[in-house]
């Protein structure tokens, strides 16, 4: 199938899916990031600061279920070797969510989870490391190549594989992805059913 040779549609598929996740948890969980745990990270050092520790553990708490959801995936990988196995737990994790009696601290915790599984399921894209659910490397790495690109042969660190286009595209995937979540927010009360789709359209590969 030609999806399957398309390491750029995968890796935008996946950061697609990482974009709803979190413009959605953000917006309806109480301003927890479900992937992005610097993010969490951040705002539970900011709530600390200000005597607000349960702010601190809400925001806190995701990064336990996220570290969870990666060594999942990594076992995963270490006894079957297919990465498909964790994409389609993380999809059926996403599109079961919001049919379960469940409260919002919980289902952050869930998605979170979901995010962990997806950062360490898949993290190689045609032979360049590439992660699919925080951006902040993407833009440092465009940056590089941009500066490459202007300036051939100034390099001094050894080239990557990684191309521009997938750099760019990965990050594009991200933005659209939270633009995505919060337009869905506004036409269906299961927004995460469209990421839980979108992630079997992954698992083809």
């Amino acid at each position: 199938m030609i999806i399957a040779r398309n390491p750029s549609l995968q890796a935008t598929l996946l950061t697609l899916v990482a974009g709803i996740a979190d413009a959605v948890g953000y917006m309806t969980m109480g301003g927890v990031f479900a992937a992005n745990m610097t993010g969490n990270t951040v705002l539970a050092g900011v709530a600390a600061a200000h005597g607000r520790w349960l702010d601190a553990f809400h925001h806190l708490s995701p990064l336990v279920t996220f570290f969870l959801g990666a060594m999942l995936a990594r076992l995963i990988l270490r006894l079957w070797r297919q990465p498909a196995i964790a994409i389609g737990l993380e999809a059926a994790l996403l599109a079961g969510l919001d049919f379960l009696p469940l409260g919002i601290e919980s289902k952050v915790l869930i998605v979170a989870l979901a995010m962990g599984l997806q950062a360490s399921a898949i993290t190689q894209f045609a032979g360049a490391a590439i992660s699919t659910v925080v951006v902040t490397s993407t833009l440092a790495r465009t940056a590089d190549a941009a500066l490459d690109a202007l300036v051939p042969g100034a390099a001094t660190a050894p080239p990557s594989k990684t191309t521009p286009r997938l750099l760019l595209l990965t990050w594009l995937g991200y933005l659209v992805g939270a633009l995505a979540g919060a337009l869905l927010l506004q036409v269906t009360p299961y927004p995460l059913l469209v990421p839980a789709a979108l992630l079997v359209l992954v698992m083809v590969l």
